[in-house]
C-alpha cells in the first residue's frame, strides 16, 4: 500500500467515523425529547409522537426499544385501570380504559381479554337478574339453573350465591312432599293383588296409563308379587316394586320405561354414567380425591394439580352427591391480621464516687549496669549503660543503692462520675397469616461465624455461618368459627454478651438470649399484654484504703464507691383481626341424603315427589354446573328448533323487530337470552335493560313466536348481528337447553 493509498483509506474511515458520530448524536437527541415530551405533555400525544419518530428512524434501536417500554407500560396501566372498575361493576368505565389501551396497542393480548372479560361478566349479569326474576315467580328449578350458570363462569359471583343461598333456605323449609308429578307416573291407582306375576301387574299399570314396559330377558317371568296400594302415583308403585323384586327402571321417554334386574353385571350394561370436572378455587385437588374415594366410592378419579382440577366419572346420583360434598369443602381458608408491638425498655445508672489512693508499695532493684559490644564491617561500636536507674513507672523513696522501695503510683485520683441512660426499641410489624400456618419476624443481624475444616493431603478449608441475632417472633394463628384467634406465640431476643477468641485466633460470641413460648386465644380485635421478661443487675464496688476506709462517717474520704444498676423489660402487645373467617353451611347444606351402600346417592325411598333437596340440581352451590340429565321428552324424542328471523335492511332511526320462532311443543316455556351490539342498536321494549343481551320468555305449550323490537343508534350504520346466547324450557318437569339457531345480521343504511 503507497502512501496516498493510505492516506484515502484513513480519510474515508474517518468519515464514516463521522457519519456514525452524527447518527448517534441525532439518535441521541430524539430520545431526549421523546422523555422530555412524555414529562410535559400527555402521554397519548407524547406516545404518538415517538411513534412517529421511531417510523422516521427505524434503524435507531434505542429510540425502538424506549417506544415499545413506554407503549406496553401505557398500555399495561389502563389495563389495570380496566380490571379495578369491571371488578366494582362500573362497565362504562372499564370500556373507555380499555379503548384507551387499544389506541395505544391494538394487538395488546390484555386488551381483548379484558374486553371479552366485560362483556362475559355483563351475561352473567343479566343471568343473574333472571335467575333473580324466576326466583320471584316461584320457580325454582329454573331460577336455579340460571344460578348456577352464573357460578359455572365465576364462582364467586354474589348475586348467583345469593340465588342459592335462599333458595337452600327455600328448600329446607319446603315440604317434603310438595307439587305432585305430571303425565302417565301421576296417574293414582288402587292395587289389590296377592301372589301375582310381575307381568299381569305391569299389564294393568300399562293399561290404566297408557305406559309402555320394556322388560330385560332376565327378568324372570314366573316373579311373584303381593301389593295393596290405594290412590297411589303409579311412579310410587314403581318404586315398590322394584326395590322388593331387585329390579331397576330406567325412563326412556315421558311413557316409555325399561325394567331390567338390579344386578352389577346389568347395572354396567344399562346404568348410564356420567363426568364431572371440578375447578376447585381452595381445597386441595388431593384431598378432596381421598374425600370421594371414601365417602362416595368412586374409582374413576383424576386430579390435575396445576389446574387444581379433579375429574370424577360415576353415575348422576354419585356425581351429585360428590358436588355437595366439594362444595362443603371448597371454602376459602380463614385469614387473621395480626398487629404486634415489641417494646424493649433498657435503663442504665451508673455513679462513681470518692478517693482512690494508691493500691501497691513495693521493693526493688533499680536497672543493672550493663555494657554491650557490636562488631560491624566498619568497626566495633560499644555501648555501655551506667545502670543504677530506676525501673520506669517506679519512684526512688529512699536513696539507698540499687535496692530501693516505690510505690506504683503515688497520686490520689477523685472520682466524680454520674451516669444515667435509657433506651426504647420499638418494633410494629403487621402480618397477614392463614388459618394454621406459621408466620416469622426478624428483627435483628446476622453475625457470620468462621469454621476451618482441616482435612487431610487437602489443607484447611473455610466456611461461614451466620448467627441471627435481635427479636424473632413466631406465631401460628387458628381462627374459629366464633370469629376467636388461638395463637402459638415463640418470641425471643438476643444480644452479643461479648467477643470470645477461640484456637487459631478464631472468633466467638457470647450471645445473651430472652424467650417465652406461650398460647392464648383472644377475641376479634383483643389486644393482649404478654410483659415481665424483666432482667435487673446490680453492681456494688469499693476501694477503700486499709483501716481508714473502715471508719464510720470518715471512712468515705478514704475510699471510691462505684454503683452500677442494668435493667432491661420487654413487653409484647398482640391484636388479632380477622380478615376471613369460614360462612359455616346451612343445616340444608350439612345434612344430605347420600343413597344406600349398594347405591350411594340414590334417592331415599319416599311414597310421593321427590324433595327438592335430592332432585337433579337441587342442594348447595357447586362452582360447575351439574351433568345434564336425561329428561322425558315428546314421544318422537325431539327437542323445540328455533330460529331468528330479522329484516335485511333498515333506516337510521328506523324501529325493527326481531322474532325468534318456535316450532315443537315447549312445555312451561323458560328464558332466553337475545345478544346485540349495544353500540349500534338500543332495544324499544325493555329501554333500561342494561349489558348486551335482552332477557326474553318462550312462550309455553306448542309452537309459538316471540319478538323483541330495536332502533338504530344515531350515527350508527353497517351490519350488526342478532344471536341468542342460551334458551332453556321446562319439559315434562325438567328444564332442558335448546339448541341455539344461527345468528342473523341487519344492514343499516349510512
Amino acid at each position: 500500500m503507497t502512501d496516498r493509498s493510505f492516506s484515502r483509506w484513513l480519510r474515508s474511515l474517518a468519515a464514516l467515523a463521522l457519519i456514525a458520530a452524527l447518527a448517534g448524536c441525532a439518535g441521541n437527541k430524539a430520545l431526549e425529547e421523546s422523555r422530555q415530551t412524555f414529562a410535559t405533555r400527555s402521554p397519548e400525544v407524547a406516545l404518538l409522537e415517538l411513534q412517529e419518530k421511531v417510523a422516521a428512524d427505524p434503524r435507531n434501536l434505542e429510540l425502538r426499544s424506549y417506544f415499545m417500554r413506554q407503549r406496553d407500560m401505557l398500555t399495561v396501566r389502563q389495563v389495570a385501570i380496566a380490571d379495578q372498575a369491571r371488578a366494582a361493576g362500573r362497565f362504562d368505565e372499564a370500556e373507555a380504559a380499555l379503548a384507551i389501551a387499544r389506541r395505544y396497542d391494538p394487538r395488546h393480548p390484555r386488551v381483548s381479554a379484558g374486553l371479552e372479560a366485560i362483556a362475559a361478566q355483563k351475561r352473567r349479569n343479566l343471568l343473574a337478574l333472571e335467575a333473580e326474576r324466576l326466583l320471584s315467580k316461584g320457580d325454582l328449578v329454573g331460577a336455579e339453573t340460571a344460578a348456577r350458570g352464573v357460578l359455572a363462569g365465576e364462582s364467586g359471583h354474589a348475586g348467583a350465591r345469593s340465588v342459592m343461598r335462599r333458595l337452600d333456605e327455600r328448600h329446607a323449609a319446603r315440604d317434603p312432599q310438595p307439587a305432585a308429578l305430571k303425565g302417565p307416573l301421576a296417574k293414582p291407582v288402587t292395587l289389590e293383588f296377592r301372589d301375582a306375576p310381575l307381568r299381569g301387574v305391569l299389564e294393568v299399570l300399562a293399561r290404566e296409563s297408557g305406559l309402555n314396559f320394556v322388560l330385560d330377558k332376565e327378568v324372570r317371568p314366573d316373579t311373584k308379587v303381593s301389593i295393596f296400594v290405594r290412590k297411589s302415583s303409579i311412579d310410587d308403585v314403581l318404586k315398590l316394586l322394584m326395590v322388593t323384586q331387585q329390579l331397576e327402571r330406567k325412563l326412556l321417554n315421558e311413557n316409555s320405561i325399561l325394567i331390567y334386574p338390579n344386578t352389577p353385571a346389568k347395572q354396567k350394561d344399562y346404568q348410564e354414567l356420567v363426568t364431572r370436572s371440578f375447578y376447585l378455587a381452595n381445597a386441595d385437588p388431593k384431598q378432596a380425591m381421598a374425600m370421594i374415594k371414601q365417602m362416595v366410592k368412586t374409582k374413576d378419579v383424576f386430579v390435575e394439580e396445576k389446574l387444581n382440577l379433579l375429574v370424577m366419572k360415576d353415575t348422576p346420583d354419585a356425581v351429585r352427591l360428590a358436588e355437595r360434598l366439594i362444595a362443603n369443602l371448597d371454602l376459602a381458608e380463614p385469614e387473621v391480621m395480626l398487629e404486634v408491638e415489641v417494646m424493649e425498655i433498657s435503663r442504665n445508672k451508673l455513679l462513681e464516687l470518692g478517693l482512690r489512693f494508691p493500691d501497691q508499695i513495693g521493693y526493688g532493684i533499680l536497672q543493672p549496669a550493663t555494657t554491650s559490644a557490636v562488631s560491624t564491617t566498619t568497626g566495633t561500636t560499644v555501648t555501655q549503660n551506667l545502670g543504677g536507674q530506676l525501673l520506669a513507672g517506679n519512684i526512688n523513696l529512699r536513696e539507698t543503692g540499687s535496692v530501693v522501695p516505690f510505690v506504683a503510683n503515688p497520686g490520689l485520683l477523685l472520682n466524680l462520675k454520674d451516669q444515667d441512660g435509657t433506651s426504647n426499641i420499638l418494633a410494629n410489624p403487621r402480618i397477614r397469616v392463614k388459618n394454621r400456618d406459621k408466620a416469622r419476624i426478624h428483627i435483628g443481624e446476622k453475625l457470620p461465624i468462621f469454621t476451618t475444616t482441616s482435612t487431610a493431603n487437602v489443607g484447611v478449608s473455610a466456611s461461614v455461618n451466620y448467627l441471627d441475632v435481635g427479636l424473632k417472633l413466631e406465631v401460628e394463628p387458628s381462627v374459629h368459627l366464633d370469629d376467636e384467634v388461638a395463637i402459638k406465640v415463640n418470641l425471643e431476643v438476643s444480644s452479643i454478651v461479648k467477643e470470645v477468641l477461640g484456637p487459631a485466633n478464631s472468633l466467638a460470641y457470647q450471645v445473651g438470649t430472652r424467650s417465652a413460648v406461650t398460647s392464648l386465644r383472644l377475641k376479634d380485635g383483643e389486644t393482649q399484654v404478654l410483659a415481665g421478661l424483666i432482667s435487673d443487675e446490680e453492681r456494688s464496688s469499693a476501694n477503700r484504703l486499709p483501716g481508714f476506709g473502715e471508719l464510720p462517717g470518715l471512712g468515705r474520704l478514704f475510699s471510691s464507691q462505684r454503683d452500677v444498676e442494668n435493667k432491661t423489660e420487654i413487653v409484647l402487645l398482640i391484636t388479632p383481626r380477622v380478615v376471613r373467617n369460614v360462612i359455616q353451611p346451612g343445616l340444608a347444606s350439612a345434612t344430605q341424603s347420600a343413597g344406600t351402600e349398594a347405591s350411594v346417592g340414590a334417592a331415599p325411598l319416599l311414597l310421593g315427589p321427590l324433595p327438592a333437596s335430592v332432585r337433579v340440581g337441587g342442594g348447595v352451590t357447586a362452582t360447575a354446573p351439574l351433568p345434564v340429565a336425561v329428561a322425558p321428552v315428546a314421544s318422537d324424542g325431539a327437542l323445540p328448533e328455533l330460529s331468528l328471523d330479522v329484516p335485511a335492511r333498515v333506516l337510521p332511526g328506523e324501529a325493527f323487530a326481531v322474532s325468534i320462532h318456535v316450532t315443537g311443543a315447549t312445555g312451561e316455556g323458560g328464558p332466553l337470552l337475545l345478544a346485540y351490539d349495544t353500540a349500534v342498536v338500543e332495544p324499544l321494549d325493555q329501554p333500561g335493560e342494561g349489558g348486551d343481551a335482552l332477557a326474553l320468555a318462550l312462550p309455553a305449550g306448542a309452537s309459538g313466536s316471540i319478538t323483541a323490537r330495536f332502533r338504530p343508534r344515531p350515527g350508527a350504520a353497517g351490519a350488526t348481528s342478532f344471536s341468542v346466547l342460551s334458551a332453556q324450557a321446562r319439559i315434562g318437569g325438567q328444564v332442558q337447553s335448546l339448541p341455539t339457531p344461527a345468528p342473523a345480521s341487519v344492514q343499516i343504511a349510512p
